[in-house]
């Protein structure tokens, strides 16, 4: 009887070392599935992390339907990235961007005049880097520490409405606009707003090749002469045309274009016989901004061949990217004479804020 209580008392404990044995293979078996689980999420969340994703602030100056198409086809391909976008002039972005230096509040500026550019960069409100496109942009259309690249070329032209004037009847040159015959027929987009005005205007000062600007502020009196109104923003500019409220305007080629070709104003350009100041309009990453990732990746995919193309047939931009096929280029593309005069763009960029600021103060309204 003794024999039997020990021998039972023996199977006992083998029970339950067995069953002890069993419960440990199981949270052992369960540990490692849990581990392999940590392991896999932690795999995913390092896949997560790069794969695009976040925010991208922009600030532009472009046609704001040709921003959303270009925008729609990026998160087409980057769907996780939420873009936002402000609309302003170059030269309200270049204050905006000197006001939020301290905390910026874009990663990306589209669409600067190379003298806005160049005052950015100076200003250290510019990110330094070099994208892959890098090469295939001219020495003269970027900047040399890669703060800012071209991204298309502007032609500064004479605009007229077609329904009053044609080629051979409006103003061939710039010199022509002085004529009297030419008195109130001319609308101007507010100048200090915008950086197409002011680039015009301190080409014009440029243009007449003097160490000194007084020669500059003449000309520019005497425009203003003929000048019937200043209008506050490009909408107006071109309401104002297209009722006949004037003839002739100063404007940018590509926009002439686009409202030629897409909609039904009444536009159309001359081409100045002495050649026209051509505008590098181009783009930056803003310095410390905090999407930096993202923003460099949206220029990645802006001057993509294909998107420099698209953007060329459909919004007839003149690209500074010297590899692309003209054989995929539009045929208004094609049969471009792009003449110019010499520019010291170092120079109007150093001179441009105290020449519009003389030209606003004693030569606006004036001529008359």
């Amino acid at each position: 009887m003794k024999k039997t209580r020990i021998l039972g008392f023996f199977l006992v404990l083998m029970f339950l070392a067995l069953a002890a044995c069993n419960g440990n293979n199981q949270q052992n078996s369960t540990d490692g599935a849990a581990n392999k689980d940590k392991t896999s999420d932690g795999d995913k969340t390092e896949v997560a992390a790069t794969t695009p994703s976040g925010k991208l602030v922009i600030y532009t100056g472009r046609d704001e339907e040709m921003v959303q198409n270009v925008i729609d086809q990026f998160n087409e391909k980057y769907p996780d990235i939420e873009v936002e976008f402000l609309t302003m002039g170059a030269q309200q972005i270049l204050e905006r961007l000197r006001g939020e230096k301290a905390n910026p509040q874009a990663d990306f500026w589209w669409g600067g005049t190379q003298s806005a550019l160049i005052v950015g960069a100076n200003e250290d409100l510019l990110h330094a880097w070099q994208p892959s496109f890098i090469g295939a942009i001219d020495a003269s259309h970027k900047d040399a520490d890669g703060r800012w690249f071209g991204e298309m070329l502007l032609p500064e032209v004479i605009m007229i409405n077609s329904d009053l004037l044609t080629k051979e009847t409006g103003p061939q040159d710039w010199d022509d606009l002085l004529d009297p015959k030419w008195k109130d027929q001319i609308l101007i987009r507010g100048v200090l707003a915008s950086g197409t005005m002011r680039t015009i205007y301190s080409s014009m000062i440029v243009r007449q090749g003097d160490d000194s600007p007084d020669k500059g502020y003449e000309w520019l009196l005497q425009l203003d002469a003929n000048t019937k109104e200043y209008t506050q923003d490009p909408n107006a500019l071109y309401l104002k045309l297209t009722r006949q409220e004037g003839s002739v305007s100063l404007w940018n080629l590509q926009d002439i274009l686009l409202k030629k070709y897409t909609t039904d104003y009444p536009f159309d350009y001359i081409y100045p016989k002495s050649g026209a100041p051509i505008l590098v309009d181009g783009v930056a990453v803003v310095n410390n901004a905090k999407n930096l990732d993202n923003a460099k990746l949206f220029v990645e995919f802006l001057f993509e061949k294909e998107m420099v193309t698209q953007l060329a047939n459909d919004y007839y931009q003149i690209p500074t990217r010297s590899d692309i096929d003209k054989a995929s280029m539009p045929e208004w593309y094609q049969e471009l004479d792009l003449k110019t005069f010499d520019i010291d763009w170092q120079l109007m960029s150093d001179k441009e804020a105290e020449w519009m600021e003389y030209w606003d103060n004693n030569v606006k309204g004036r001529g008359k």
